[in-house]
């Protein structure tokens, strides 16, 4: 049921879109979380990371969804099969682990990782317990095996067969029911269609169901697309969890005008066309779309989550926002650079790209002449402009990267990575406009808090100069060319790519 071609090479697959399932995931998991169990919210009310809840989460904290995605995120991000009773043995003794002494832990899976863990805590033990549990009540189609599964479709990106197999098998340890299991596989393969192609299409995976549920799940897709969030009253059920879930998403993008381009998206469409049959999605689908999650009320944290990994899968990493970057983390101890490491890992088989990223202490930038430029904006003395090599040394208290880094040039504490390659194709680029707005708030946030920063990429020569422009023109009321041009004069090697300066004039037009 091979639904999508599968990619030649592991390492063809978009690090961004792989990086933005589990990104996607944990982002709206914690957005959702300090709104868990309340009432829906109006359409206009406005939604954050505030923590808090039931549980008293930290602001950006993740909740059980993200968790227990972890231990499948590593199992698949060292190139695991996730059919391997072995390796589900391990994911089986990390969720009893971490359940002892965690937060918040749905009713179900509780009972059933206590019957397991009685019972020598392997995944035959939990197997056997959800399926005594659900042949004793008959009532075992919560939420909590859809909250978790996104990582699945990272690890088998390559075999839509052993996706939906491995989907159904993770579900079935704690949740036996087969709406359950079907939801799994459904929203996994949709969630590996999103990262091959760039697409959202929740019915993707309705040919891997049994032939005589496929036609119900298709009428419960088409309702969700009828209705509102809101109206699925009952969302710590797995069907109504999933259709809150597409609810948000196939609303998020209508109200961006659909799949139809913009003007400013025209040549984006145009290289991509050919490829993908439809134009682009644009990045604000993701925040609207877990916004739209979170107002629907009740179990916020889940459908967020949910819809989170499609929307991460389809949009990227690059289209998450940097304020929720910064805030992002939970169990055990990780935060948004993990999340992004373990991403792309599994979607890679468990090996680094050629150059080691992202596991790699340090990037290997040899070849490039011009690794330290550091000079001070000429519009602003509390932002440095530089290249690589000042990344170490700098007398910052904030950074905005612009390149990739290894692991031992990440600076603790404010410290934002963003998606951004200095190449004019625009597949390269696909959320190019966010990104650099998004680089230039994260300089205007940092500045606002009394930082003094860094904004970097290996050069100096085309992103930083452009991201520094922008942030002059929007944010200290510089015109654009005037911004540009003493920027770039300020700067040794500056010659900043046409494809980026353009996106800056279009960005600080009125």
């Amino acid at each position: 049921m091979n639904s999508t071609p599968a990619p030649t090479t592991r390492l063809a697959v978009s690090a961004d879109r792989a990086a933005g399932v589990l990104l996607g995931l944990a982002s709206g998991d914690a957005l959702g979380a300090g709104y868990e169990f309340g009432s829906p919210l109006p359409d206009d009310a406005p939604v954050g990371m505030i923590g808090g809840g039931a549980f008293g989460w930290a602001a950006g904290e993740w909740t059980d969804d993200t968790s227990m995605a972890m231990p499948i995120a590593r199992a698949a991000a060292r190139g695991a099969d996730l059919r391997d009773e072995s390796v589900l043995d391990e994911i089986v003794a990390a969720w009893i682990d971490w359940s002892r002494t965690a937060a918040d832990v749905g009713v179900q899976t509780r009972q059933v990782l206590a019957e397991a863990a009685r019972n020598g805590g392997t995944a035959a033990a939990a197997r056997a317990a959800s399926r005594t549990l659900h042949e004793r009540t008959g009532r075992s189609a919560g939420n909590g095996s859809l909250m978790r599964t996104a990582p699945v479709a990272l690890a088998h990106l390559d075999d839509a067969d052993a996706l939906a197999d491995a989907a159904r098998a993770l579900s079935s340890l704690t949740h036996w029911d087969d709406d359950a299991g079907d939801a799994c596989v459904l929203w996994s393969l949709a969630i590996r269609h999103a990262v091959l192609t760039g697409q959202l299409d929740a019915r993707i995976g309705l040919a891997a169901l049994p032939t005589e549920r496929r036609e119900r799940w298709a009428a419960l897709l088409d309702d969700a697309e009828r209705r509102q969030p809101r109206d699925f009253e009952h969302n710590g059920w797995v069907v109504e969890a999933l259709q809150g879930a597409w609810s948000s998403i196939h609303h998020a993008r209508v109200a961006s005008g659909g799949e139809a381009a913009s003007a400013a998206t025209a040549v984006a469409v145009a290289s991509t066309a050919t490829q993908q049959g439809a134009a682009p999605i644009p990045a604000a689908v993701l925040r609207d779309g877990l916004e739209r999650a979170v107002r629907g009320g009740r179990d916020t944290d889940t459908v967020a989550a949910i819809a989170g990994g499609l929307l991460g899968g389809a949009l990227g990493a690059s289209a998450v926002p940097s304020a929720w970057r910064l805030l992002v983390h939970g169990w055990p101890g990780l935060r948004t650079p993990d999340l992004i490491e373990l991403a792309v890992l599994a979607a890679n088989g468990g090996e680094p790209d050629s150059q080691g990223w992202p596991t790699g202490e340090r990037m290997d930038y040899a070849g490039f002449p011009h690794r330290s430029a550091l000079v001070t904006h000429p519009h602003d003395d509390g932002v440095m402009l530089g290249a690589i090599d000042d990344l170490e040394g700098a007398d910052v208290e904030a950074v905005v990267s612009l390149c990739r880094i290894g692991t031992a040039q990440r600076r603790p504490g404010d410290h934002v990575e963003l998606w951004l390659i200095d190449h004019p194709e625009p597949a390269k680029n696909p959320n190019l406009d966010a990104v650099l707005r998004d680089a230039a708030d994260a300089v205007a946030t940092f500045r606002a808090q009394g930082k003094r920063v860094l904004l970097h990429c290996v050069q100096a020569q085309s992103r930083t100069p452009s991201v520094a422009a922008l942030y002059a023109a929007l944010y200290r009321g510089v015109p654009v060319d005037r911004a540009l041009a003493e920027v770039v004069a300020a700067l040794p090697a500056a010659a900043p790519q046409a494809f980026l300066t353009d996106a800056v004039r279009r960005l600080a037009r009125p």
